[in-house]
């Protein structure tokens, strides 16, 4: 895929006017995943994506301190100046593209290498691990 394409994908996903727009979320949220993701998966995952797109993934320190999926969207609010809601779109309206580039193999390695939360964010069931009494 192209990054004209994967921002047609992103556009259409999160039903943006115009490309910039689109451009505008893939930059900010893959920058914001670069800061979470680290090891294999993050040079695996920037391999699957458009040069633009894992430029943006790779730029970033990865900081470690553990974000939930809820945390990752305030800290990308609280980065970028937009609303919870409008940054859970955007984030929303990227993963769910980077997931199907990723494609299932690395997205489950990806999920299980970040803490709860991030499955939904990928457009994916959250599945917990249940307890036998």
């Amino acid at each position: 895929m192209t990054y004209e394409q994967m921002l047609e994908a992103v556009r259409y996903e999160g039903a943006y006017p115009d490309p910039e727009r689109a451009a505008e979320s893939v930059q900010r949220v893959l920058a914001a995943l670069g800061r979470r993701l680290t090891g294999q998966e993050r040079v695996d995952l920037a391999a699957c994506l458009p040069v633009e797109a894992a430029r943006a993934l790779v730029s970033q320190v990865p900081e470690f301190d553990e974000l939930t999926g809820w945390g990752f969207v305030k800290d990308l609010a609280t980065r970028t100046g937009v609303s919870p809601a409008v940054a859970r779109w955007d984030t929303g309206a990227v993963l769910s593209v980077v997931a199907r580039l990723a494609g299932p193999d690395l997205l489950a390695r990806i999920l299980r290498s970040l803490p709860g939360g991030y499955a939904l964010l990928f457009g994916q069931a959250e599945l917990l691990a249940s307890h036998a009494s």
